[in-house]
Formats: C-alpha cells, sequence, structure tokens
C-alpha cells in the first residue's frame, strides 16, 4: 500500500490505476479506524478495483471547545488495518494539501444541513462539506463511501454532490454496531467503563420508541418517555431526539415512511449520535 501524502504524487499514483482501467473507490476518514470504518472499505473493495482511504483530522469541522486536539490519532495502528484489507493507496495529506496559505473558499450547504447536528454544531457541515468537496476533487473516485450512521452527514454529501455537479456514486452503508447494539464510532474510546455500559441505552431507547411509533403511538408523548429513560440511565443532557423524514430530514409530527428516528446525547464528556430507520 502506498501512502501519499503530497497531491502530486498521488495525482501519480491515480494515473496510473486509471491507465488499466480501474474503478476506484474512495474511503474517506478522520482515522482512529473502526470496524465501522472497515465496513466501508470491505463494501468499496467489493464494488471497485482499486480503493483509496483517506485520513486527515479536518479543523473545519471542529467547532469551539471541541475535541480536535484530543481526537484520536493512531496512523500507524490505521495503515496496518488498511494495508491488511487490500487498500491500494492512504491519501494522508498534510495541512498545508488541503487548506495552503491563503485558503478562502467554504462550501456551504443549506436547508438538510439545519437542525440535528447542525443546530447543536454551528459551521460543523460546512467543514464537512469543503474536506469532502476537496477530497472529491483531489481523488476524483468513481465512488465514495460513508457511513449511515453519520447520516445527515451523508444527505449533505449527497445534497452537495448533485448540487455541484460530482458524477462519482455516493454509497451508503449501513451503521455498524457492537453486540450490545451501540453504534461503532471514534468517540466511543472517550467512554469510562462505566460510562460505555450505560451508553447503551442509546440504542435501547430508540430501538423501543420506532417500535411504539411504528405501531401507531402518540410521537411527542413516546419521545418524552425515551428521553426520560436516557436522564435516568447515566445520560446527562440530551441534544435531539426527533423522528424526521428520510429524504429531506424534515420534522415529523405524523409517522410517515419513510422516517427515521435520530438522536444525539451526552455522557460524562461525550456526545453520541445515532439514528435507526422506523418501519
Amino acid at each position: 500500500m502506498q501512502i501519499v501524502r503530497q497531491l502530486d504524487p498521488l495525482r501519480d499514483a491515480l494515473a496510473a490505476f486509471r491507465q488499466t482501467g480501474a474503478k476506484i473507490g474512495l474511503v474517506p476518514t478522520m482515522g482512529a479506524l473502526h470496524a465501522g470504518h472497515m465496513r466501508l472499505v470491505e463494501v468499496a473493495m467489493e464494488q471497485c478495483d482499486a480503493v483509496v482511504a483517506s485520513i486527515f483530522v479536518n479543523p473545519t469541522q471542529f467547532g469551539e471547545g471541541e475535541d480536535l486536539d484530543a481526537y484520536p490519532r493512531q496512523e500507524a495502528a490505521d495503515a496496518a488495518l488498511l494495508e491488511a484489507a487490500g487498500v491500494k493507496l492512504l491519501w494522508a495529506p498534510t495541512a498545508d494539501q488541503v487548506y495552503p496559505d491563503g485558503y478562502a473558499t467554504n462550501v456551504s450547504v443549506s436547508g438538510i444541513s439545519d437542525g440535528l447536528c447542525g443546530a447543536a454544531r454551528p459551521g460543523h457541515f460546512d467543514g464537512v462539506a469543503t474536506v469532502v468537496a476537496k477530497l472529491f476533487n483531489q481523488v476524483r473516485p468513481d465512488a465514495a463511501y460513508f457511513g449511515e450512521k453519520d447520516y445527515q452527514q451523508l444527505a449533505v454529501i449527497r445534497r452537495m454532490a448533485r448540487d455541484l455537479d460530482f458524477t462519482h456514486d455516493i454509497v451508503g452503508v449501513p451503521t455498524v454496531r457492537d453486540r450490545d447494539g451501540l453504534a461503532l464510532s471514534s468517540r466511543n474510546a472517550y467512554l469510562t467503563e462505566e460510562q460505555r455500559a450505560n451508553a447503551v441505552a442509546l440504542p435501547d431507547a430508540m430501538r423501543e420508541a420506532a417500535n411504539a411509533i411504528a405501531a401507531g403511538g402518540d410521537i411527542a408523548d413516546i419521545l418524552e418517555a425515551a428521553k426520560a429513560k436516557l436522564l435516568g440511565s447515566g445520560f446527562h443532557k440530551i441534544d435531539y431526539l426527533e423522528l424526521r423524514d428520510a429524504n429531506r430530514l424534515a420534522v415529523l409530527d405524523i409517522f410517515a415512511k419513510p422516517a427515521r428516528l435520530f438522536a444525539a446525547a451526552r455522557i460524562g464528556s461525550t456526545r453520541l449520535i445515532d439514528n435507526i430507520p422506523v418501519s
């Protein structure tokens, strides 16, 4: 596996892939890889001839007081995982290759980025859209792979790709969960043993709420009961717990398919997010 940090060598390596007619898949990450990331790689390997993974901890998607400096960085271990999985190239750019001196351009996707994490983390999705647009232009893949755990992020990227005329496929991959149901996340590493045991209340409460909503229960009452369960299980703050249209991400007061339940809640210093379909 090649590890490339500068744009010119990246373009040379990608040109060599294209000369063979290879279909190129891109798996963008911020590192600290876990089984959820590796599932993206696995799907990309199934669908593409050459898989490129990127690792870049993007400063523009972190807000004031968020965990940019503390975000786990373990490139050597990540590279070993990617190489063992068959990834052909790791794009691990230095900061100046993504944001050169004097960089002044921002990509903003309105509407679908409002609410949910967009409300709790102002500017976050501008940072996501900007860096993903850069990665798309740098790699020019035939397909790019993103996890459904960050469902709003996936929706923002799909909207951006349509609006800016990126022609490659945007592939969403279902959330990978631990055996007890907690969605895998790099931020799970921040949890203490007690917090990790209590964190399973999040998928449990969401699953119960989704089943009750699908059975015709009152949405407002069901969501309030789910919030109370979380606050009684070790979570100290709920940023949101909402039923939304799965395509437009509009709030649903009356259940209608396709729908998803979205949650973000804080336990200790860690903010966990999750979403599940309601059917």
